[in-house]
This record gives structure tokens, sequence and C-alpha cells, in this order.
């Protein structure tokens, strides 16, 4: 039988009353990869936070190697072999790559000094290893997001440590790099670790794990082999009930072009980009990292300095030079990264909510409370946002509502054009069928939708056309019917 590197039983914590965690149960054996599951909300964050040392816990027993422990910092998990690779990034932004990857632990030379050269050829050494091509001395604002995930992963892998636990490592992945990072969790298994692997990507569990633990409502549920159980089952455990085709499609496109983009550039790489979208549709922007999606999202919401090209809404020509003129021309942008430009962590639902509509709401005397407080209702009910009240800081959420809530900021300003960027990333199952029918109900009452997406799967199910990026330029155009898993590679690669 395989050794037991970590077991937890009887985990319970509680936040004002209610409780997160009421029956936390899990346990990792060496040399294995065990799939953490759970919808939003369900517990999995709480009982990592808590094995992390980083929240105290009101009862419940956690055991490493055999013997009974109880940390109260990371410091300590760190001391006891335990890393861990956490959903939402905490860079140092005007520090390095490498700075950030030894954060605390930089090699020394006399009087104390930091060995710079030293630090950056064990970084680079690190990040060859791993296959990630990432200057070491290039600083952490410079990077995207996809990038910051990959040295955060890197400094996880840095510690050498018996067990890795990975909160939704690929969020932020092209199909490339969740490969690589694959291949080296394949490593770290053979090398006798044991890792625990957390992903709403389903798809993934079954691709890299061996087992896994199902967590609903705060408590443990089952657990098991992979090889034991189907993707459908493990739906129906993570979501408490069978869950129908989750990609909803009522849409069908128009012959009405809305939104025409001819010959733009962008200072961020995008060369020449040119596409038409109607209303009615769902087009989607397929591309590996750094292929230029996001810098057309960028320049079409007014992020970036106009440069050559056009962009005609409604037959009329628009150059927004600012996110405030995008949306008065009626254009909305969900960024991929709702902690960092989403949202305000630290405001209420109901902020957050009516944030992008304040001219709307309110009147030469301020906001007007009644209408407010009206329009975010409406939002939290049209987007089945699980909240006590909508005056709870939006932090208290967990991450599939605070995508609704970012979600239903932008639906709040009525937009004509919807720009999603990774609208469903770091969202449970049931969460993003809810999110597809409203994309799909919005297309179908003669909006426009543009998403960006990594995940093949959600390209296929939800778009009614593909534009596919590749070095900042239009590799190729997919419709419906020629869409295909091989095809979408193809041209991105």
């Amino acid at each position: 039988m395989a050794d037991v590197l970590l077991e937890v039983k009887g985990l319970k914590k509680s936040f004002g009353g209610v409780a997160a965690l009421s029956d936390g149960r899990f346990r990792l054996e060496a040399g294995s990869i065990h799939a953490l599951c759970g919808g939003n909300g369900a517990g999995k964050s709480t009982l990592l936070t808590i094995v992390m040392g980083i929240q105290s816990r009101d009862g419940g027993v956690i055991l490493r190697d055999g013997r009974e422990v109880s940390f109260s910092s990371p410091g300590e998990a760190l001391a006891n072999g335990i890393s861990i690779i956490e959903q939402e990034l905490s860079p140092v932004p005007a520090m390095t790559v490498a700075e950030n990857i030894f954060l605390g632990r930089e090699p020394l030379r006399s009087f104390g000094r930091i060995d710079f050269a030293t630090m950056n050829a064990h970084a680079q050494e690190l990040l060859d290893k791993l296959g990630f091509d990432i200057p070491p001395t290039t600083r952490m604002m410079d990077l995207s997001v996809a990038k910051i995930q990959l040295v955060e992963i890197a400094k996880a892998l840095s510690y050498d440590a018996q067990i890795i636990i990975m909160d939704e490592p690929t969020s932020a992945l092209g199909e490339s790099e969740v490969e690589q990072l694959f291949e080296a969790i394949r490593r770290l298994k053979a090398q006798g670790k044991g890792v625990v692997y957390v992903s709403h990507r389903l798809t993934e569990i079954f691709d890299i794990a061996d087992a896994y633990t199902v967590f609903r409502d705060g408590a443990f549920v089952q657990d098991g082999r992979i090889a034991d159980v189907t993707k459908d089952d493990l739906i129906h455990l993570i979501v408490g009930r069978p869950l129908a085709e989750k990609f909803v499609k009522e849409n069908h496109p128009s012959d009405e072009v809305t939104l025409a983009v001819s010959g733009i550039d962008s200072r961020n790489g995008v060369r020449d980009v040119s596409f038409e979208v109607h209303a009615g549709e769902i087009l989607a922007l397929y591309g590996l990292m750094g292929s230029g999606r996001t810098e057309i999202f960028e320049r079409i919401f007014g992020m970036t300095r106009h440069t050559k090209g056009t962009i005609h809404l409604g037959g009329k020509l628009i150059a927004p030079r600012s996110p405030a003129e995008a949306i008065h021309y009626g254009i909305s942008f969900v960024t991929e990264d709702r902690k960092e430009s989403g949202l305000v962590l630290q405001a209420s639902v109901r902020n957050n909510l009516c944030m992008a509509s304040l001219v709307e709401l309110s009147s030469l005397l301020g906001m007007t409370p009644g209408a407010e407080k009206s329009s975010a209702t409406r939002m939290i009910d049209l987007f089945s946002v699980k909240t006590p009240s909508d005056r709870l800081e939006v932090s208290g959420l967990s991450g599939g509502n605070q995508q609704k809530v970012v979600l239903g900021k932008w639906f709040m300003t009525e937009p004509k054009i919807l720009l999603l960027d990774e609208p469903t990333r770091g969202v449970d199952v049931g969460a993003k069928k809810e999110i597809y029918g409203v994309m799909s109900a919005f297309a179908a009452k003669g909006g426009t939708v543009i998403m960006i997406s990594s995940e093949n799967e959600e390209v296929l199910g939800m778009a009614d056309r593909v534009i596919v990026m590749k070095d900042g330029r239009v590799a190729g155009e997919l419709g419906r019917k020629e869409m295909s898993a091989g095809k979408l590679v193809s041209l991105a690669a």
C-alpha cells in the first residue's frame, strides 16, 4: 500500500456562524495526482488554506506522514514539505522573475549582499527544466497573466516540496503551456511526490489525475480512482444532480454587420487584423498565449493608442480613445483577470455591479440609492449570484459568483457589443452553464458577443464562427460546421 503523505479528517470551519467547511476529508498518497473536485463554494479552497496554515480550523485533524500537525503559517507548511500554487496570483510587480521565484531565499554574497548572477542562473535553470520560455530578468509587471501563472508555478516547484497543491494552475494557460505543466507534474509523480490538483476543467482531471475527492456544500461526498468514474458521474457528484448538455445555444446570427474591424495594428504586436461580426452572433477569437487576442480587445475598447486601421460600429466609423468612450458606443469588456481589473474587492456587491453605470444611476445630488439597489438586485437575480446581501464585500464571494458580478456590471450598461476574455476562467461546471445561457440569450436578442477562450471544447460548443490568431495576425477563419479541435490547434500552432 502506498505511503500516505497527507490525510485530513473531519475538518470544520465557519465564518460569522456560516459553515464553509463541515466535514473536510482527504487522503493523498505518495506518487499520485489527486484531483480535489467541487463547485464554487464547495469548501475546497477553505480546506487548502487550513492545511497551509493560512486559516485556523474549528475542528478536525490533519496528519502529515501519519503525524498530527497544525501549521500557523505557510512558512511552517513549507518547512514540512507542503507548497501551494494559489488560484489568485500574488506577484511582486516591480521585481524580476528571478526575484519573485527566490523571494526571501535569495543567494547571498559577502556582507549580506544578494548574488544576482547566481539567482538569475538558478532561475534560468529551473525555467528551462520546466520548458517555460521566460527570461529571469524580466519584471513581473511586463508579463502577461499567463506568463505570471507560469512563474508562480515555477516558484512553487522551486521549494522541492514533497506535497504540491495546485489550485486552478491552468486557468490562464493555453493548450501548449498546459501540456508543459502536465509533463512537469508527471515528473513529480515519478519522483514519488504527491500532487493535489484543483481544476474546474474536467477534461484535465481525466487526463492527469489518478484519484479524486468530491466536496459539495462544505462537506465530503465521495472519493475513488479516476479510472472507476465517468465524466457524467463526476459532474453529478459535483452539482448534486445530473447536468444536461452544458452548452446553451439559442442564438442565430443575422446578416447585419454590427462591428467591422479593418487592418488594425497595436503597439503590443497585433498586425493587420480584419474581421466582421454580426448581430446575434457569438464569434470566438482563438490562439496560443501571446497570439494577440487580448490586444485586439484592448484596441477596440480604447485601452491602447490608436494606430493603423479602422473600426466601424453599425456602419459608422469610431475610434475609442478610452474605455469611457467605448462604453458610450455600447461596447463592454469583461477582462480575463477579475481580481486585478474586473472588481474592486473591498467594495460591496452592489457597488461593483453599479460601477460602470454611475452616470445613469445618479443625479446632481449624487447616487440615487433606490435606483442603485433595484438595478443591483436585478443583476443578482439575472445571474443567480449567491450572496446573503448586496452589501457584502465582493471578496467574500466564491470565484464563480465574483465572475457573475463582473458580467452583471457590464450587462447593466445595456451593451450592443460584449467582449468576453476567458469568461468562464476558474468557474465550476454549473456556473459555466449559467454563463453560457446568458451569452446565448444576449445574442438571441440581437446582441453581439466576441469571446476569447483557450478551451477548445468551449469554442466548439458556443461559437458560431472562430477567428484563429497566430503571432499577432489572423491565421484562419472557420464556420461552425468546419470547426474541429484538430483544425483549431493546427491553425494556431
